[in-house]
Parts: C-alpha cells; structure tokens; sequence
C-alpha cells in the first residue's frame, strides 16, 4: 500500500493473501488507530511554475514567552511555505517555500519572510536536487 496508494482494495487483499472484506476492514482499523492518516497528492511544483524551492532555517528570539506561536501563526498564512517543521537545538523552526523565480523569491524573502515574528537569525538554503523522497518503510 506504501507503494502504490491508488491500488484497487481487490488488489491490496490479493498482494497481502487477503479476502477483500478482511482487507477492508484492517484498514479500517488501522485508520481508527490513527497509523494510516489518509492519502495525499504529491504536487510536482516545477509543473506549476514553481521553479525555486528553498529551505529557510529560524533561530527566534525566545526572550518572548509567544516567540513560537506567534511565529508559526505568522508563517502559516503564507501561501508558498509548503512545509513547516520545529526541531530542538540551534535551529528552531525550518520553512520549505516555493517561488516562481528569482524575482519572485526576493520579493516573497522581503515582504512575507523577513516580516514574521521574532526571529534572531534566518539562514536561506537554495534547494538544488532531491536525491532521496521516500515515507514508505519496509513493513
């Protein structure tokens, strides 16, 4: 199912030695256990005009007890940050955001990033090429 999400339940059950109905319903159990949440499109961007990918990495400036939320309130609003992410250590937040071109992005870095909340040192790294994409894990 990892592999190909779209597969027909007849074919899931067939591939796992399964009757259909006793396919269903393990699925149904593990979507109730919150293990299976859903499928979801993968959205080629360069297929929509969306050439540059970026990876923005925030430190913020945690003397503000709101830092965090403020922060991701704000950067959830814009349209072109596809991915947001929190980690412990140096770096506290990473934005993935996606712009037509150059152009673009300056004007996305100026009006929209360096406008958010609370933030004490951003680090800009251009995405260049993805060599490994994979949630799928051999279960």
């Amino acid at each position: 199912m990892q592999a190909d999400p779209d597969a027909p339940l007849s074919e899931l059950a067939a591939r796992a030695g399964l009757q259909p109905g006793t396919a269903s319903r393990r699925l149904e159990k593990l979507s109730r256990q919150g293990i299976l949440r859903g499928q979801r499109a993968e959205i080629n961007w360069p297929a929509l005009g969306y050439a540059l990918e970026v990876s923005l990495r925030f430190t913020l400036d945690k003397t503000h007890s709101n830092a965090f939320d403020a922060f991701l309130a704000a950067a959830r609003d814009i349209p072109e940050v596809i991915a947001i992410q929190t980690f412990l250590g140096r770096v506290d937040v990473r934005l993935s955001v996606v712009a037509r071109d150059m152009a673009d992005y300056q004007r996305l870095y100026r009006n929209r990033i360096l406008t958010l909340p609370h933030i004490s040192e951003l680090e800009a790294l251009m995405h260049v090429a993805t060599i490994k994409s994979s949630e799928t894990l051999p279960i």
